[in-house]
């Protein structure tokens, strides 16, 4: 689906961290590589950690949410964000997706605000930028805590801005299939300087310089290696050419696809920049056969395809959420299927996915 691409610097800078000795989460590579993504995503401060559901929890908990607090996710992403809300005690709530982005929609945010309603949580689904104007009017309307959650987002951009840039925190996620790969690892953004300063202390349980083994505040083991650090400092000297390479994916895949009858390919707002971290489709009526069929036809030719997220308020870990009634997310969930996405795809990979979904139709 989405094989890791590495460069060749990274048994280098990792060789160096087994030569000297700094395997742990000591060692020069972990403060580099937090300095190199707070410039990528033009950003004060970055915080490494050990993976993206690591980043989101810390971030509710360094900003004091919990319980009696509601924070809204979108209904159509993946487990990590509603677990992180779950873990700090406060109450997952879910406003539905657009039809053209696929991302959280800013109306439905409106519509299931409470009185109880702490925070909103964006992400940036497979890749293209949400709508991040009309959600930080809202944050600004109704005094909300704004989470980015950028994890499969490296490197693309909203009217100028990359995201990673906004809110109060941004969370990032590391692992194998990302466009920035550490094989697993995570990192949150900020401006603030109080707020880096407590996530810093709150990431490595809690110590303070002034009195060793002395807690006055709950903190967590969330640090990230100096091996994973120095993978990522290497991956970073690529960043741009690894989301290039996501957007010429997209580009042959469009070329290829556009004319096929039944398929909605991903759309790009004007002033953005998907990165397509995942190249998703959806398979409507007059495709003439089903998501499911189309993921059974490709993998009989050897082609790997995943669905779409479940929608949040459909799990069953969340009862509380059964009744909540989102059909742009259900729709989506249901015909939804994201193709090979890796940087190391070559264009006769995609050739040969393409003609695949093009006569899936003809018994080929």
């Amino acid at each position: 689906m989405c094989e890791p691409q590495l460069y060749g610097d990274e048994w280098k800078l990792v060789k160096e961290c087994f030569d000297t000795n700094w395997i742990s989460s000591k060692g020069r590579f972990v403060e580099e590589f937090e300095g190199l993504f707070a410039e990528f995503c033009r950003r004060k401060h970055a915080v490494a950690v050990t993976s993206g559901t690591a980043a989101l929890h810390l971030a509710l908990a360094a900003l004091d949410i919990g319980p009696g607090h509601e924070v809204i996710v979108p209904a159509l992403t993946i487990i990590s964000c509603p677990n992180a809300v779950h873990q700090q005690g406060a109450t997952v709530r879910v406003a539905d997706a657009r039809p053209d982005t696929w991302n959280i929609d800013p109306d439905d945010i409106r519509r299931k605000l409470t009185d109880r309603t702490k925070a909103i949580m964006v992400v940036h689904t497979y890749g293209c930028p949400a709508d991040m104007e009309a959600v930080e009017d809202i944050c600004r309307q109704h005094d909300l805590i704004l989470i980015e959650d950028a994890a499969e987002a490296h490197g693309a951009i909203y009217k100028g801005r990359r995201a990673g840039s906004f809110g109060d925190v941004s969370c990032f996620s590391f692992y194998a299939n990302k466009i920035v790969t550490t094989g697993e690892g995570g990192m949150l953004l900020t401006d603030d300087d109080d707020l880096a300063r407590k996530i810093r202390r709150m990431k490595d349980l809690s110590f303070i310089p002034e009195r060793r083994y002395y807690h006055q505040e709950f903190g967590f083991n969330y640090r990230m290696t100096n091996i994973q650090a120095a993978i990522g400092v290497a991956q970073m000297t690529h960043a741009e050419e690894s989301v290039r390479c996501r957007r010429r994916n997209a580009i042959l895949y469009e070329e290829r696809l556009k004319a096929v009858p039944g398929l909605r390919l991903p759309f790009e707002p004007p002033e953005t920049e998907s990165v397509y971290w995942y190249y998703s489709i959806v398979v409507d009526d007059d495709f003439g056969i089903s998501r499911d069929k189309l993921m059974e036809h490709l993998e009989r030719h050897g082609i790997e395809s995943r669905n779409f997220f479940y929608p949040i308020h459909r799990q069953p870990i969340f009862p509380h959420l059964k009744g909540e009634n989102c059909p742009v997310a259900e729709f989506l969930s249901a015909r939804g299927i994201n193709l090979p996405s890796g940087n190391t795809l070559t264009e006769d990979e995609i050739d040969y996915v393409t003609e695949c979904i093009k006569n899936v139709g003809k018994g080929q």
